[in-house]
């Protein structure tokens, strides 16, 4: 199954938001494609304010990418629940996502290029 992803480092600048705070914005972001899916981003965890994230008890898992670990977006204004996610120890095959996050698509998440 891994041979149907592919992660290069996406181009530009990369911004997420979510309820007009500014979670997080780098240079450093991957894109990850997966067969027919849309590209997913992933941001490293250095580049994202971590104190709006809370790590949730949902895991799921990728026979493509391994485990992953869930976090809630917490501001003052909102929950955003189990809206992003991690590979903590991912195969060796998509090892350059560590120690990175993706974030789902939601109304109230905006992951874009600047």
């Amino acid at each position: 199954m891994t041979d149907t992803i592919t992660i290069r480092k996406a181009p530009g600048k990369w911004s997420v938001r979510s309820g007009g705070a500014i979670l997080g914005e780098t240079n450093n972001a991957l894109e990850l494609l997966e067969g027919d899916k849309d590209p997913v981003i992933y941001f490293p965890r250095a580049d994202i304010a971590m104190a709006f994230l809370d790590r949730t008890n949902k895991v799921t898992q990728c026979a493509g990418k391994g485990d992953a670990t869930h976090f809630s977006i917490v501001n003052k204004s909102s929950v955003t629940e189990n809206a992003a996610w991690s590979y903590e120890n991912p195969i060796d095959a998509v090892a350059e996502i560590k120690d990175h996050l993706a974030f789902y698509p939601a109304d109230s998440i905006k992951v874009e290029q600047l």
